[in-house]
């Protein structure tokens, strides 16, 4: 059969740990290039030109040569189409926002038909959508073919805001990561675990596990929230709940114009009017409020003369405050308002309908309070203003400027204590003010609102001015203690010798210590030796089932070479990670696993995971094992029969730590030249003679886990295999 110059997928994967790339989830497809492997980059003439002119941000690129414009000069001399299109995917996924830059490509050994390429993505449709149009992508430049990029680019960017986490959420999850904390997102929304197992936190946008539902009950609840406040001294302004536009009119004669109008139950400023002085204004805002609350049960409170704030409290203190700015446009005899909205205010790159946009478009013939507001200038949207004449659009709100270094100190203790008032661990402060430098008191001020699950982008992305604010790492360190990281041990065993067995034997030294321990093997999943039907779940799924459970408070992974390659690991680090051998390549060939050196490849994973606080438990009988040494960001301890082994002698020797056998002593656990304890050989639990060495591998663990030499060997004499 004759082959053409084109790319075949055949195989994609999504890989969703840890695996034989790098140590986040990455997408692996198997690609057959065809006639295209006799044809580098070089030697299709117009192709460099075709493809920069399409793509010219992959002068960004650094490739292997490492510096700006690597890929573009690997193009230019000659790379083949597997590689281009790895870089091609990678640029598509930029451009929709979804920031990635892993990337390889490497052959396989059906020379000449078969290449494995892996790049990262940050969510597994939008990266199969960018590798698909990829492949589009690059066939049209190799057969100079037009390409529209402008439709591609607009899907995967839907594709992006609709599938990924929203800018609030993201921004917190990164601070947990700067801070090596795990994440794992329960749903498709923004539910988001921090954290494994018993040492987890939670996290649905700016909304905790510490979030109290009584509080946000009353948040919600206006008139409660400004009792409750007045009560504590608060400075709130007077107000009455009213149930009918009549009400309304009756009770701003009774407070005095101006007044405010707005929803009993509402949030985020939704159906708020402001500054209103006529009955026929006064009833119109009600009926806003009613359509926008949801209810009759309508706030009218005296109107406070200043600038609207926005100061974010987490836990007890302030971390960002924002300033409200009036909108305004400039006639010019020609537009009509809305026009004129378009032209001059959402035109703003600031404005948008996503959630990555701090500002929202203004849109004056749909809202109800920029209608009210136009209505009492006699004015709608289809006006004309006359050339120059300024026509206010938004009186305030719109809270885009940021002011947190200006923010006076009373100020910030009166804002948290309102938090602290109705509850809140995170929360939203509205107030106003004429100058938010200067006590409330001193400018007749007041918090007019308090919000639950707050709006975090407008301190993130500041629209107006002012500096970005780290909210994220703010509600991370409210979560976690500073030295806190969220994780439980986790022990990973990979490799085919004994490999199940020391498996069993770390879960019931940990099991002895007193703690509740998971264990995943391809068995399934065990929760303190009691086994937990696992269903039709992958061994990825059961593993990630351990992390999940808020009982488990150390986990034991089995980890099968078939799953570190067709899925990754289940955890994004461990504590401990045991390598045992390099066997097991002769039932991989479909994965191109031929040798040990592959296996290598293989089993490295488990210990490229290790934390730098860990260690690595490795087999000194072994040398491809033992090369692993190099790769632990932790420490190493080598386990053998034999004492004289090349790797423990040397490491001994190196003041390092290794467990080994002596035949007339029994168990050695030797740090350097010291003997630090010496286990018998009646240890040997029941029934696991011949087994020594997965024996020794499971003290090595015992050790690294931090466990005393006599609790390890009473783990040992009452282990029963089942």
């Amino acid at each position: 059969m004759t082959k053409k110059k084109d790319i075949e997928f055949l195989r994609v994967t999504h890989l969703r740990g840890p695996n034989i790339w790098t140590y986040r989830p990455v997408i692996e497809a198997w690609l057959d290039i065809g006639e295209l492997e006799n044809f580098p980059s070089d030697k299709i003439p117009g192709l460099y030109e075709r493809l920069t002119a399409i793509l010219p941000h992959l002068i960004e690129h650094r490739c292997g040569v490492g510096e700006r414009g690597g890929f573009n000069e690997r193009l230019r001399e000659g790379t083949y189409a597997g590689h281009i299109l790895e870089h091609v995917v990678l640029e598509l996924q930029n451009l929709a926002g979804m920031r990635t830059g892993f990337g390889k490509t490497r052959q396989t050994s059906d020379h000449g038909v078969t290449y494995k390429m892996a790049f990262r993505t940050r969510q597994e449709q939008v990266g199969r959508a960018a590798l698909a149009a990829g492949r589009e992508l690059l066939m049209a430049a190799i057969e100079d073919r037009p390409y529209d990029l402008a439709p591609v680019v607009a899907n995967l960017t839907d594709m992006v805001e609709s599938l990924c986490l929203g800018p609030s959420t993201a921004n917190i999850v990164d601070a947990a990561t700067d801070r090596k904390i795990p994440s794992i997102r329960l749903t498709d929304g923004n539910l988001v675990q921090l954290g494994h197992g018993a040492r987890q936190r939670r996290i649905w946008t700016a909304e905790t596990d510490a979030t109290s539902a009584i509080a946000e009950g009353i948040a919600s609840d206006k008139d409660l929230t400004k009792s409750l406040l007045a009560s504590a001294g608060v400075p709130v302004p007077e107000g009455e709940l009213v149930r009918s536009a009549d009400e309304a009119w009756e009770a701003a004669e009774d407070i005095g114009v101006p007044v405010v109008v707005k929803p009993y139950d509402g949030n985020h400023g939704r159906g708020v009017t402001l500054n209103l002085v006529t009955e026929a204004d006064v009833k119109a805002a009600y009926e806003l409020a009613v359509v926008r609350g949801g209810s009759k049960n309508v706030i009218v409170e005296r109107y406070v003369a200043g600038n609207e704030h926005r100061l974010l409290i987490v836990g007890k203190r302030l971390i960002a405050a924002a300033m409200g700015e009036s909108l305004w446009v400039t006639g010019d005899g020609k537009h009509d308002i809305r026009q004129l909205c378009d032209l001059q205010i959402n035109t703003d790159p600031r404005r948008g309908t996503t959630e990555d946009k701090p500002l929202g478009l203004v849109e004056p013939d749909k809202s109800g309070e920029i209608i009210l507001e136009l209505v009492r200038q006699n004015m709608t949207h289809e006006t004309v203003p006359q050339a120059g004449q300024q026509v206010l659009i938004q009186p305030n709100g719109n809270v885009a400027v940021d002011v947190t270094d200006l923010v006076h100190p009373d100020v910030a203790e009166m804002a948290a204590l309102a938090a602290r008032v109705v509850g809140l661990d995170i929360a939203g402060i509205d107030l106003v003010a004429r100058d938010i430098s200067r006590p409330l008191e001193e400018q007749g001020g007041a918090v007019i609102e308090v919000n639950a699950s707050p709006g975090l982008l407008a301190h993130l992305k500041p629209g107006a001015g002012g500096q970005p604010r780290a909210v994220g790492a703010a509600i991370i360190d409210q979560l976690f203690a500073h030295d806190d990281t969220g994780r439980i041990p986790v022990v990973g065993v990979a490799g085919q010798r004994h490999s199940a067995l020391i498996a069993n034997l770390v879960a019931w030294m940990l099991q002895v210590s007193g703690k509740s321990v998971g264990l995943s093997c391809e068995e399934g999943i065990y929760l303190n030796g009691r086994k937990v039907p696992r269903g039709p779940l992958s061994a990825w799924d059961s593993g990630q089932r351990l992390l999940l459970n808020r009982n488990v408070e150390a986990a034991v992974f089995h980890n099968g070479s078939r799953m570190i390659l067709g899925e990754g690991l289940a955890y994004d680090k461990c504590l401990v990670g045991i390598v045992t051998d390099v066997g097991g390549h002769g039932e991989l060939k479909e994965f191109y696993i031929d040798d040990e050196d592959d296996m290598y490849g293989v089993l490295r994973t488990q210990v490229d995971v290790v934390l730098p606080e860990g260690a690595a438990v490795l087999n000194a009988s072994v040398p491809l094992v033992v090369e692993m040494a190099g790769l632990s960001d932790g420490d190493v301890i080598f386990y053998g029969l034999d004492e004289t082994l090349p790797a423990i002698v040397e490491h001994l020797q190196d003041g390092e730590r290794a467990v080994f056998m002596r035949a007339n002593d029994g168990f050695v656990l030797a740090a350097g030249i010291n003997e630090v304890a010496i286990l018998p050989l009646t240890c040997v639990p029941a029934g696991q003679k011949g087994n020594e060495e997965a024996v020794l591998a499971a003290i090595g663990a015992g050790w690294a886990l931090g466990l005393e030499p006599g609790l390890i060997a009473a783990a040992l004499r009452t282990f029963k295999a089942n």
